[in-house]
C-alpha cells in the first residue's frame, strides 16, 4: 500500500523536504545564537541602578552648567555673520579678502 521506492524517486520528497527543513531548522538556530548575543550584551552593559542615577544625574547637570556659563559668557548681541569659502574657490585668498573688508569697515 505505501511503496517507499516511489517516495524515494520523487524529487519533491528527495529534495524539497531536506531544504525546507534546512531552512526552518536554520531559521530557529540563527534565533538562538542571536539571542544569545543579545542577552550578553545587555549583562556587559548593565550598571548597578543606583550607581547609574548617580552618574548620570551628575553628567548631565555639570554638562548643563558649563554651557550655561559659556553662553553667559558670550557677547551675542555684536556677532558678525561671515560667509565662508565656497568649494571652488581658495579659502587662503578668500580669508585675506575678508580681513581687507573688515580692516576698512573699522
Amino acid at each position: 500500500m505505501f511503496n517507499i521506492r516511489a517516495l524515494q524517486r520523487n524529487k519533491t520528497v528527495r529534495y524539497g523536504v531536506p531544504m525546507l527543513l534546512l531552512v526552518v531548522g536554520g531559521s530557529f538556530g540563527l534565533k538562538e545564537f542571536t539571542q544569545l548575543r543579545y542577552d550578553e550584551q545587555k549583562i556587559r552593559k548593565k550598571l548597578d541602578p543606583s550607581l547609574e542615577a548617580k552618574v548620570n544625574v551628575q553628567k548631565q547637570s555639570s554638562i548643563l552648567e558649563e554651557e550655561y556659563e559659556k553662553l553667559k559668557e558670550a557677547n551675542l548681541d555684536e556677532w558678525k555673520n561671515i560667509r565662508g569659502p565656497r568649494p571652488w574657490e581658495d579659502s587662503k585668498e578668500y580669508q585675506e579678502q575678508q580681513r581687507t573688508r573688515q580692516n576698512r569697515k573699522d
